[in-house]
């Protein structure tokens, strides 16, 4: 923390209204701790690489797990925000994380994507879920203009999900093309057998180490060779380091061991005297900036581990903002939602969360303040709490559906970074609005409370079994009552299933879910990303129903 800036004064802090001595406040907590621990059990199982006989193994051959690989890279000081980590997770045939480590962090002083395969899964090989991490992973590259560092020793896909695997895996080749085209700079470090799709990491990099007596990169092993050509070889001499160090020049560098080769990688990246296109505020870089005034330890107090129970989305803002000082926009209209603007580690945000259901005025307030944020050149945080847009005959006369439509055209023309966090329930046109996956923010993060389906499953339940009902009169057909409530009872626990956090989060709905405690570590983590690129806003207007 350093001393207030001359913006700092002028810029009010809201008073808080949560008493933290209540029954209420003393109750969220206690579900809160179930809640995390729950989480923090599924991020270790995230952690794990495989059998201890097969890291032990790996170990004997002098070689390293993929987490130390990642570590070792690092600068000493730097922050891992991992992205992904459960990818896959609860799924058949996949490995939590996709048998991959990714994240951004600092590597010789410069902020970049760090990605390692682990090679004491199943050989590192690439199942569905490595595929759709990867993607997601170069996406984040590309739009934030970050260089890459990929650790390799892969099996290259796992042929009993060839299908999954083969055809949207091909896309990470293509992937790779575009961004040497974009010139953001990728590093690929081989530290053992990477071999027919896994050969293609290093073949696509723009640059290449590998380690001696350990890589291996060829196209078909040894075996393969002799079934195709009858060409009988070693796998040293087919593609071992050595060769594509000295012949073949696939390699850049050849390291003498695995610390060699990390050193290498840091050494290229220190070389490359890359810039950032953008600029990053001075009070940012310079750490002139408060921490909140309101302590975010008390957001577990504030919110709700049961997401039907409503909270006041300002107190959450102010346990986020520097200083809690945050400066409302329209507070006297559309109530339901809060936009404003504030400083997050010194970086200028503009605000929009969610108190409850969407209405007119919110949705013309929130298409207002977007474009006042683009105008500003500010990136845009969505904090969702949403069950969707208002229903009803009052509302449809009202053009909730041209006030709607105006709110979802906003964000989806808004040329400002956003960054969504979702913080409790995530239904219907309301996902949409508070830029949910499909509208591409720049990062997405899940609170372990929250869920997100087209509605909540006691209210999708009933509308079907309405439909239903209303079927089965036109036809003239008598209901069988206990079979449609089992039907019922059927279909609201698999929508409660499929909106669960865990679900939603191991099909890469999000970047991660994140202890509430954590989102402004996080949120100042990502904006540093955001502003490796170019930060503008600009026009917002499509046509649109006035």
């Amino acid at each position: 923390m350093s001393t207030l800036t001359a913006v700092d004064n002028l810029v009010a802090r809201p008073p808080t209204t949560v008493v933290t001595t209540t029954a209420e406040f003393k109750q969220n907590k206690e579900e809160w701790e179930g809640l995390l621990s729950d989480l923090n059990e599924r991020l270790e199982e995230a952690t794990n690489e495989g059998k201890p006989k097969h890291i032990a193994l790996h170990r004997k051959r002098g070689q390293l797990p993929a987490r130390e690989r990642i570590q070792l890279l690092l600068d000493e000081d730097s922050p891992f925000l991992e992205l992904c980590a459960l990818a896959g997770y609860g799924q058949e045939d996949m490995t939590v994380g996709g048998s991959i480590v990714a994240g951004i962090g600092l590597v010789s002083g410069v902020l970049c994507i760090v990605s390692a395969t682990v090679p004491t899964l199943f050989g590192g090989a690439m199942n569905e879920a490595s595929v759709l991490k990867s993607g997601r992973i170069h996406q984040i590259a590309m739009e934030n203009r970050l260089p890459t560092i990929t650790l390799t020793q892969s099996a290259g896909a796992n042929l009993q999900q060839q299908f999954r695997v083969f055809h949207r895996g091909g896309a990470g080749f293509r992937n790779q093309a575009l961004q040497s085209k974009a010139q953001i700079p990728s590093c690929c470090v081989v530290f053992g057998s990477s071999t027919a799709g896994g050969a293609y990491q290093p073949g696509m990099s723009d640059y290449v180490i590998m380690v001696r007596k350990q890589a291996q990169v060829y196209l078909g092993g040894p075996p393969l060779v002799q079934m195709a050509t009858g060409e009988i070889t070693d796998s040293e001499s087919l593609g071992g380091a050595d060769m594509h160090s000295r012949v073949s020049g696939v390699s850049d560098q050849l390291a003498n061991d695995e610390y060699d080769a990390i050193r290498k990688a840091r050494e290229w990246m220190a070389n490359l005297n890359w810039d950032t296109k953008g600029q990053l505020p001075l009070r940012h870089l310079t750490g002139q900036y408060e921490e909140p005034h309101y302590d975010p330890e008390e957001l577990l107090g504030i919110v709700s581990a049961n997401i039907r129970l409503p909270f006041d989305a300002t107190e959450v803002i102010l346990r986020l903002v520097d200083g809690s000082r945050f400066t409302t926009f329209k507070p006297n209209y559309g109530g339901n939602l809060v936009c404003g603007w504030g400083f997050i580690q010194g970086i200028p945000v503009g605000i929009i969360a969610n108190n409850n259901v969407i209405f007119t005025q919110e949705a013309n307030k929130a298409t207002q303040f977007i474009q006042l944020c683009n105008i500003k050149n500010t990136p845009l945080i969505y904090l969702q709490n949403i069950t969707g847009f208002m229903v009803g005959k009052q509302y449809e006369e009202e053009g909730i559906i041209k006030a709607g439509s105006r709110f979802i055209n906003a964000v989806s023309n808004s040329e400002v970074p956003a960054i969504t966090i979702v913080m409790g329930a995530s239904y219907g046109a309301g996902n949409y609005a508070m830029s949910g996956r499909a509208y591409n923010p720049r990062f997405l993060f899940s609170w372990p409370n929250s869920r997100c389906s087209v509605m909540g499953s006691e209210q999708l339940a009933g509308v079907l079994d309405i439909v239903m009902r209303q079927g089965a009169k036109r036809a003239g057909v008598k209901i069988d009552e206990e079979l449609a409530e089992q039907r019922k009872q059927l279909f609201q626990l698999s929508v409660e299933a499929e909106s669960d956090v865990y679900y939603t989060s191991a099909r890469l709905l999000d970047d991660g879910i994140i202890d509430p405690r954590n989102t402004r570590t996080v949120l100042g983590y990502c904006l540093n990303a955001i502003y490796s690129n170019k930060v503008q806003g600009g026009n917002i207007y499509g046509v649109s129903r006035m």
